[in-house]
This record gives C-alpha cells, structure tokens and sequence, in this order.
C-alpha cells in the first residue's frame, strides 16, 4: 500500500490578507505622519548627508516634501520637488493593490518579487535622474 501526501493546507482569507491589510496600515500611518508634520519646515525631519557633503540635492532629496505635497493633493508640486519619488509613490500604490486583490481571491503571492534586474534598473533610474537635475535642461527637476 502506497501513502500518498496529504495536499498541503490552505491558508484561510484572513491570513492572506494580514500581510497586505498591515502593510497598507503602515503605509497609512507614514503618509498621516507626513501630512501632520509638514517637512517643508527646514530640518524636521533631518538633513541630507550628501546634499550637505557636496552641496547637490541626492535623487531622493525632496522626497519627503513630494509625498506631503501629494497628501495635500498638489500633483504639480510634489512632482516639482521630487519626479522620482512621485513615481516610486504611484508604482508601489499600484503593486500594493495588485498584491491586496490577488490575496482577497486567495493566491499566496509575495509583495513584489525582487529581482537582480529589478535592482539594476532601479539603480540606473536613480543614477539619470540624479545626474538630470544638476544638468540645465533638467534643473526643473531639483528640489
């Protein structure tokens, strides 16, 4: 007599969903945490070592302001003080959703899944961004 396997147990909906529902909370509580404490006023929340190293914005200087910015609903503005930020905001706004509606059909998938590609691309994205806002055709992108 042959043992087959027992086929692996299910995870119930609300553990699939635990990851992605902590996961928003916390995403919550960061952008009520930028939109109560404004990072516009100079030093909040601390300053830029290789802005005051070198004395050029880094590709995430401005960050902070662009999400503030985006939580007071100034698209224009937040874009004005960090492009690149805007579009990380958007992009993992997006997965996070992906992820939380892949959950709620009961599909075991990860956040994102990281990659050695992904982590190249990333990199180039932010080594011509930072280069583009010291550059005078891209001085519309410094903080």
């Amino acid at each position: 007599m042959s043992a087959t396997p027992a086929p692996a147990p299910t995870a119930s909906r609300g553990r699939l969903l635990r990851g992605p529902l902590l996961a928003g909370l916390g995403g919550a509580a960061a952008l009520t945490l930028l939109h109560v404490r404004d990072p516009h006023d100079s030093g909040s929340y601390g300053y830029c070592p290789y802005l005051l190293l070198t004395g050029h914005p880094c590709p995430g200087c401005g960050g902070l302001r662009a999400v503030n910015l985006l939580t007071n609903g100034d698209w224009a503005g937040a874009i004005s003080s960090n492009a690149m930020a805007v579009g990380l905001v958007v992009f993992l706004v997006g997965a996070w959703l992906l992820w939380l509606v892949r959950r709620a059909r009961g599909a075991a998938v990860p956040f994102l899944k990281p990659t050695t590609a992904w982590a190249w691309v990333f990199l180039a994205v932010a080594i011509v961004f930072g280069i583009a806002r010291l550059t005078p055709q891209g001085a519309w992108l410094a903080p």
